[in-house]
Formats: C-alpha cells, sequence, structure tokens
C-alpha cells in the first residue's frame, strides 16, 4: 500500500504542475522537466537508438507539452503517459521523416515507459515486463511481430503491410486483435 499511496502522490503532483504548465508558470514547467526527462529521454531513445536525435526529440516534446499542457485531462490519463505519448509520438515522427529504421530486441521491451492504472502501470516494474513479455509470447507469432514493430518501432500500418506483403485491412485486423488479446491478458496479469 505505501507504494501505491506514493505512486498517487507523484501522479497528484504531477498533474497539478501541469495545470499550473497550462498557466504559463515556467518554475512548474521546469519541475515537470526535472521530475520526467530521463524517463521521457528513454523513450525517445529507444526508439531513435541515437543520443542526438533523442536529444532533438525531447526537447520537440516538451515544446508541445507546453503548447498543450491546458489539454492535459487527468481522468483521460495520468500525466506520465500523456507525457510519454507526446515523446513517443515525437520520436515516432523523427524516426519516420528520417528514415532510418533500427530493431528493437525483445529485452527492450522489458524498459518500456509508461504509468497508467491498471496493465499500463505495472510495465513500471520488472514483475510488469515479465507480464508483458508472457501476454506478447502468448499471441500468435504475426500478431505479436506486427505489434512489436509497429509500436517499438514505430513503423506505419501501410509500411507493415508493404513489408511483410500483406493486405492493409489484414495488417489493422492483426493489430486490432493483437492489441485486444494483449490488453485482455495484461488486465488478468
Amino acid at each position: 500500500m505505501p507504494q501505491s499511496s506514493e505512486t498517487d502522490r507523484a501522479r497528484a503532483q504531477l498533474s497539478a504542475l501541469i495545470g499550473q504548465a497550462a498557466d504559463g508558470d515556467r518554475q512548474a514547467f521546469q519541475d515537470i522537466y526535472n521530475l520526467t526527462s530521463a524517463k521521457l529521454f528513454g523513450v525517445c531513445l529507444r526508439i531513435l537508438n541515437d543520443r542526438q536525435a533523442s536529444e532533438d526529440a525531447l526537447q520537440d516534446a516538451y515544446v508541445k507539452v507546453w503548447r498543450s499542457a491546458g489539454r492535459f485531462d487527468a481522468k483521460r490519463a495520468s500525466p506520465i503517459t500523456w507525457l510519454a505519448t507526446i515523446a513517443r509520438n515525437t520520436a515516432i515522427d523523427r524516426k519516420r521523416s528520417g528514415g532510418n529504421r533500427v530493431m528493437v530486441s525483445d529485452d527492450a521491451i522489458k524498459d518500456m515507459a509508461a504509468d497508467e492504472q491498471s496493465a499500463l502501470e505495472r510495465l513500471e516494474t520488472k514483475e510488469g515486463a515479465d507480464i508483458l513479455n508472457k501476454c506478447l509470447d502468448g499471441l500468435e507469432a504475426r500478431q505479436r511481430n506486427v505489434i512489436r514493430t509497429a509500436f517499438f518501432e514505430g513503423h506505419s500500418y501501410n509500411e507493415l503491410a508493404q513489408k511483410l506483403g500483406t493486405p492493409l485491412g489484414t495488417v489493422k485486423s492483426w493489430v486490432r486483435r493483437g492489441l485486444k488479446r494483449l490488453k485482455d491478458c495484461m488486465d488478468d496479469g
């Protein structure tokens, strides 16, 4: 229980800071950066696999955070999930525009950054990473491969369809069904 209480306090603090940043509070924004930059840099680095590109993506992500802080809704996502999503999407955009593709090992999945109540919160722990890997291993091979490629390498559905020589609708279907099975497994885990 103490860890849950500590997690709740950290989540409330970060939510409050985002709200203050939305009102133009530069010190609150600096506090957000100090509390989250290491984690968000890790998100960018896992996607881009290049320190300089990751630093650039992180800077772009924080510019987006500053501009969109007023749209944060604590009822829809935890603050760290919201921030990590912005960093992830920024890194994926940068990767797509640069064109370099880097394979992500299965071990890198264990370090996936997310923090949301239920399945996503457990990813912060070794136990959560083990559950994720077990759940991924429980998927059909093609579902597991398209999910890893789409979410951990940043490929679009179109890129996956071309890479696999498979119709776009089929790839979307594999991802959709795989994600549903993965979510169900993580919720049960």
